[in-house]
């Protein structure tokens, strides 16, 4: 097991020296920060090459690069149902770009435009396929940094923080943006009428996979259940959680929700989680007392939405902050 290095919080570093997120009156609501920044923010001038890569199962990950030849490198990772397309990669793309990092846009199974080989599917907890990415791109870097958005966050948390691997001493720092580290309690706030649009766009996404695998696996992946699937609950109780050897969604959400790892990190580590955020539970807000863990930097703005953050030029605020923060580190 890592020994926990302990080291002194940059909390009021990075709060002392840059300001906290003050938005726009229009923007000053977690729904409508969340909507405007996710369909109307354009980012232009990101060009990706694609690598396939093989995993443990001898299925395949695509992942998506920004190479100049830069010693250290971000691996982005998105949150559910999203891509390297989704627009919150491309600007964080492009800043950190633009400041001397390369890039490794992650895209889950299924998420990248290709089906997959294996009845094998992605979620909150599944950092298997994220260690085959740190060792695909281990050799060629000295530093390496793992972002992680919604889903996300909390995969890159439980990677750094369970000690199921053995990391790299090249894994510097660990960023986490609306993240429900705390996966049950999150998920039952999706439930509130209110979020009732958002479900009904994971579902449909995720109804269009779950036909795909069906045709692949019919005796796997079973369409008994889909007209019981009114919900994100549902779809992990009846599909993720069985299909990836939980019990069910509680069994699931509990051995995954990266929360309860947060102790045991042992690099740099930044979270941002906006108040006003409609996915994210008031558990998903640990105080660094509770946390007690002083290689935890926490942001918890009052308004930010789910990865919004929207600002002026065209830029997000918690980009920006990730940037500092990986500034603060050298």
């Amino acid at each position: 097991m890592q020994r926990l290095v302990k080291k002194e919080s940059r909390l009021p570093d990075l709060k002392n020296s840059y300001p906290n997120y003050h938005p726009s009156l229009l923007l000053r609501n977690g729904h409508v920060n969340t909507i405007f920044t996710s369909l109307t923010r354009k980012v232009e001038g990101v060009t990706f090459s694609r690598e396939r890569i093989k995993t443990h199962d001898g299925d395949f990950i695509d992942l998506d690069f920004i190479k100049n030849k830069n010693p250290k490198i971000a691996i982005l990772c998105h949150g559910l149902e999203g891509s390297s397309s989704s627009k919150y990669i491309l600007g964080t793309s492009k800043l950190l770009t633009q400041n001397g990092f390369d890039i490794c846009a992650m895209n889950y199974r299924f998420c990248s435009g290709h089906i997959n080989s294996t009845p094998q599917l992605y979620h909150s907890g599944y950092t298997i396929d994220l260690n085959s990415v740190v060792q695909h791109v281990l050799k060629d870097y000295e530093e390496i940094h793992l972002i992680g958005f919604s889903l996300g966050g909390n995969l890159v948390l439980k990677y750094v923080g369970d000690h199921k691997f053995t990391l790299s001493k090249k894994i510097k720092s660990t960023s986490a943006i609306s993240v429900p580290m705390e996966l049950h309690s999150a998920s039952l706030k999706m439930l509130r009428f209110q979020n009732l649009p958002y479900t009904k766009r994971f579902l449909k996404t995720l109804f269009e996979k779950l036909k795909q695998k069906h045709e692949q696996f019919p005796l796997i992946f079973d369409l008994t259940y889909v007209d019981k699937v009114k919900n994100v609950l549902d779809f992990d109780e009846y599909y993720t959680g069985p299909l990836n050897g939980f019990t069910g969604a509680v069994d699931y959400y509990t051995q995954c929700s990266s929360k309860q790892f947060l102790h045991q990190i042992a690099i740099p580590t930044l979270i941002i989680n906006a108040q006003d955020d409609p996915f994210i539970s008031k558990e998903c807000f640990p105080s660094l007392s509770e946390i007690g863990n002083k290689n935890i930097t926490t942001f918890y703005p009052k308004y930010g939405g789910h990865v919004g953050f929207y600002r002026k030029q065209n830029i997000c605020w918690d980009e920006e902050i990730i940037l500092q923060f990986l500034n603060s580190l050298i």
